[in-house]
């Protein structure tokens, strides 16, 4: 591997760990910390794996078919299929793409005080002027970069010193003792928010912009790897920092305003600070990469020019849908939807579309006429089948239940 790629894939590793972490992730790793300790940790390692295995079917289905997946599903499939999907996803991905929104938003409020649903607008509108004005290169390296920062959540993790054996033993999947319908709630939403379609949807769409070929499966699989993993494990600290501070108060987390007593208590009122900047960061990155997943989706179903490093007028129609979702996903959390609450909707709802996006993918990395003969094994098959599956039918059980018992 000559020195540019290594340069690329130690970059796409810092991309990775970067953009991983973001609403749906800190919330639900949070609230799975507070009410049952380490016992949920199981999901995030369960969907860290499933994301590896498809960020890299993802990048590696654009460096070898130069085709990025909707619009490889588009073609496989037929447009008649393909609407039910972009239907679905599109419901799901603009409710997921306001609460990151939210997200950003409440990390402003707490460090300056202003109203939330003032900041909305404001936050969308600084979204499209970086769509906008931007090129991939400075959404995909320079936001993401930024993101690093939510690295603070393992420093405190490590000040907090947990019993590192009781938090492996979450690594393995326990029936709950208490609260079955809302711990299966929350297992289906971590599961939700880890493997959500958008990362590599984005990540298929940024491989053809960035004119991947078969030199690149190497650093691809090094990235998906390594990045992905690394942005598990620090998803799986939020949850350890949630269990240390909240959950021997008997703190149920139930408002963003209660993140920083997972942070403070390590790490005192600078950790508060940088909690607030890594909120903010996190979330808004998120609502950039959904943006401009969105208008890719869209674009490449309908057959439009696309193309992040294109100028608006010379993809207009694909500049035109990044802007009307990020003014309908203001305009949600301007009306005075409550973030938190939204956030944790939204990701078991992506549990639940999650075979109608994943297993096309999978039939499509086993067509030789698009995959030639880099086709998927029966191992990463299995897996990716078998996990999907089963979150569907946990979302589809744990969902009623939940808004059953009130919650």
């Amino acid at each position: 591997m000559n020195f540019k790629k290594v340069f690329e894939v130690a970059l796409g590793i810092v991309t990775s760990v970067g953009g991983f972490l973001e609403a749906g992730s800190i919330a639900t790793a949070v609230q799975a910390g507070a009410i049952f300790k380490f016992q949920l940790l199981w999901p995030i390692l369960l969907g860290t794996i499933v994301l590896i295995f498809l960020v890299e079917m993802a990048g590696r289905l654009a460096a070898v078919s130069h085709h990025p997946l909707p619009s490889a599903v588009r073609e496989r499939f037929g447009f008649n299929f393909y609407a039910i999907v972009l239907v679905a996803s599109t419901i799901v991905d603009l409710l997921v793409l306001a609460s990151e929104i939210g997200g950003a938003c409440m990390g402003l409020k707490m460090m300056s005080g202003a109203p939330l649903a003032a900041l909305a607008l404001p936050v969308a509108l600084l979204a499209w002027l970086l769509l906008w004005n931007g090129t991939f290169g400075t959404i995909e390296y320079g936001v993401s970069l930024l993101g690093l920062i939510t690295i603070v959540f393992i420093v405190a993790a490590i000040k907090f010193g947990p019993q590192y054996s009781q938090a492996a033993g979450g690594l393995l999947p326990t029936l709950p003792t208490h609260d079955k319908p809302h711990y299966w709630f929350i297992a289906v939403s971590i599961l939700g928010a880890t493997i959500s379609p958008y990362l590599f949807n984005f990540y298929s769409s940024g491989a053809v912009e960035d004119e991947w070929d078969e030199s690149d499966l190497v650093p691809n699989r090094i990235t998906a790897g390594l990045g992905m993993g690394f942005g598990g494990f620090t998803s799986m600290a939020v949850l350890v920092c949630a269990a240390c501070a909240l959950y021997p108060r008997g703190i149920d987390f139930t408002r963003y305003e209660q993140l920083p007593l997972i942070i403070t208590p390590a790490l005192g009122m600078w950790g508060f600070w940088i909690l607030c900047c890594a909120l903010f960061i996190a979330c808004f990155g998120a609502a950039l990469e959904l943006a401009l997943d969105m208008a890719y989706v869209y674009a490449q179903t309908f057959g439009w020019a696309w193309g992040e490093n294109k100028k608006p007028a010379d993809a207009a129609r694909f500049s035109m849908v990044f802007t009307i979702i990020l003014l309908i996903a203001g305009i949600i959390i301007t009306c005075g939807v409550d973030p938190l609450k939204l956030t944790l909707l939204s990701m078991a709802a992506t549990a639940v579309i999650l075979p109608l996006v994943v297993l096309p993918f999978l039939v499509l990395m086993n067509d030789r006429k698009f995959m030639k003969e880099h086709t998927n094994g029966r191992f990463a098959n299995f897996v990716v089948f078998f996990s999907i599956v089963m979150a569907s039918i946990i979302a589809l059980v744990a969902i009623p239940l939940e808004i059953y018992g009130g919650s």
